[in-house]
């Protein structure tokens, strides 16, 4: 479902920060407001995700930002939740420069990664597996799957092959959410985060050009050893 009107209603330092600065100074706002406020604000703004996800997805936010090689804009924020079934909106993307929400959504995983529900990842080509972790959304281009976007995976060990995986957000009639409710699951993809094609392009274009896209699942070892999740930068 698409939520561009819901506002941030969070008030406090942050907030103040990024209402009155420009696009190009709301990654330094991000960077140096606490992960306690981002979470906050990223919770009021969405209220049906889980709000231990969303301070995950703000410390690796955080941390990208203080690496500028990464890559990371900072103005936009998408969260996957895939400890949720498919048949669950688990995609939110948030417009941090202007503070709301843009997206609220399904997405697809791959058709080794489990049934309903998301079990199983991978970080090898072939696997027809997602990949858990933080990724960098790149450029856009027109392929077997029509306007997709590109990912380059941040977390070595988890996600970094996903170029050469061509792990990409893109639409896909299978991700329809009617006839999940009928089958007991979405259709799966290729290892790829597939949403709704009626929804596709404006989610890809909200993305493009340096949007983290923070890919969560309780997996042990990668919370463990996460770079991004450990503080250190």
């Amino acid at each position: 479902m698409n939520v561009s009107r819901t506002c941030w209603r969070a008030a406090g330092g942050l907030l103040a920060i990024l209402a009155g600065a420009a696009s190009a100074a709301a990654p330094p706002a991000a960077a140096t407001a606490s992960t306690e406020d981002l979470t906050a604000l990223l919770a009021r703004t969405a209220p049906n995700a889980d709000r231990q996800v969303l301070k995950l997805a703000a410390t690796a936010l955080r941390c990208s930002l203080q690496r500028p090689e990464l890559g990371v804009s900072g103005e936009r924020l998408a969260v996957i939740d895939y400890s949720r079934p498919s048949t669950e909106q688990r995609l939110w993307v948030f417009d941090l420069a202007r503070q709301r929400l843009l997206f609220e959504e399904w997405v697809a995983h791959g058709r080794n990664s489990g049934g309903n529900r998301t079990e199983h990842f991978s970080n090898r080509d072939g696997s027809f597996m997602s990949s858990i972790g933080a990724f960098t959304a790149k450029e856009t281009y027109m392929g077997g799957n029509g306007y997709s976007l590109r990912l380059d995976g941040l977390e070595p060990g988890y996600n970094d092959l996903a170029r050469d995986r061509a792990i990409v957000i893109h639409g896909a009639p299978y991700v329809n959410p009617t006839v999940a409710r009928l089958q007991g699951r979405l259709g799966r993809s290729l290892g790829c985060p597939a949403v709704r094609l009626s929804v596709s392009r404006p989610l890809i274009d909200s993305l493009r050009g340096g949007a983290l896209v923070f890919a969560y699942y309780p997996d042990p070892d990668w919370l463990k050893h996460s770079k991004l999740l450990d503080g250190g930068c």
